[in-house]
């Protein structure tokens, strides 16, 4: 072997034997990621005591939601923080959201939990609709203080 081919033979094996051992820095999060991710923007409409002849008429307000995936879930169990500024339900939440059958848009998801009713109780709720790759369109119906219950549309967008 010539002199520049045992030096350059050295000069490999030392770079070889000095990353033994030793494992690669994260360079980001590490967490599992879902097309659900991240905060979506859209409205809520709602009708108060729907069927009752002296219902109100529905209403719009705007709705916030951030998804987190739960880790080990396959990406379809995720955690869903909720902020409503409607007129009738102000609230922030959590609730834990379940995507069928799969993990990729589109999708059937549901969503339901509790909140803290403006009304000083607490509140249930429920959703189920499609979440599609940019867009989510369920239903979305509750009880609030055990005294009325509401049903509408929650329609988001991502981004």
């Amino acid at each position: 072997m010539t002199r520049p081919a045992k030096l350059m033979f050295a000069i490999l094996v030392t770079a070889t034997l000095a990353s033994c051992g030793r494992e690669s820095t994260p360079t980001g999060p590490s967490g599992q990621t879902s097309f659900l991710t991240g905060t979506w923007r859209g409205t809520v409409t709602i009708q108060v005591n729907p069927g009752d002849p002296n219902a109100p008429p529905p209403t719009t307000g705007d709705m916030t939601w951030t998804f987190d995936v739960i880790p080990e879930t396959n990406m379809q169990s995720l955690r869903a923080t909720i902020r409503s500024t409607h007129p009738w339900l102000t609230m922030e939440t959590t609730g834990s959201t379940a995507l069928s059958p799969g993990n990729s848009p589109p999708t059937q998801i549901s969503t339901h939990g509790e909140f803290n009713s403006p009304r000083g109780c607490r509140g249930t709720f429920g959703s189920v609709g499609t979440a599609e790759a940019t867009r989510i369109d369920a239903d979305f119906t509750g009880t609030d203080c055990q005294l009325a219950t509401f049903t509408g549309r929650v329609v988001l967008t991502k981004g």
